[in-house]
């Protein structure tokens, strides 16, 4: 029987919402999500590691993870680009998490060209699933993503908290332009 998870759980006030902050004791983003979508995220947690292979116990800014998002909600966007994160999910899913953290702050992508970059041109709807299975939002930016069309397509937080996502990133950084695959380099420390 394997070792129940012993994760610490923390509450961020944010402009758009009040964000609920998973992370282990080693101090790895675990989860993040809305507070009104905290079932979601146990869910999402139970489906990794299994109905009862996990605890959550209230803690206040475990391994400073909240500290660095309220910096990245007052405009230090670069404050979460190093954050460590601990995933589950299958190899292609962390595949495409990993790829999506090299997406910088003011940019957007679409997911076909997410697909090209990971080298499965064909596997849109497959990334768009791992784009939406995405534990840890914001910080795997999967905000950034969007249709082939420039239209934003679906976010678990909700199209207005997409849409304020892009526009705080670009106000800091400037107009969001679409990254070419030559930009990118992989990141494998992440996930």
């Amino acid at each position: 029987m394997p070792e129940t998870l012993k994760f610490l759980i923390d509450r961020l006030d944010t402009p758009i919402g009040e964000m609920v902050i998973v992370a282990d004791h080693d101090g790895n983003l675990r989860a993040v999500d809305w507070t009104e979508h905290i079932d979601r995220m146990q869910k999402l947690l139970q489906r990794y590691y299994g109905k009862n292979g996990f605890t959550l116990e209230p803690a206040k800014n475990p391994g400073g993870l909240t500290d660095k998002m309220k910096s990245y909600f007052a405009g230090e966007l670069a404050s979460i680009d190093d954050l460590p994160v601990k995933t589950a999910g299958t190899p292609f899913q962390r595949e495409v998490w990993r790829a999506l953290r090299n997406i910088p702050s003011g940019k957007t992508i679409s997911y076909a060209r997410l697909a090209e970059q990971i080298g499965r041109p064909t596997a849109i709807r497959a990334v768009g699933h791992a784009n939406g299975s995405n534990p840890i939002g914001v910080v795997v930016p999967c905000h950034r993503v969007i249709g082939s069309d420039g239209s934003l397509t679906g976010y678990g937080g909700g199209s207005e908290r997409k849409r304020w996502l892009l526009d705080h990133e670009n106000e800091t950084v400037g107009t969001a332009a679409e990254k070419t695959p030559s930009d990118t380099e992989t990141n494998s420390r992440y996930l």
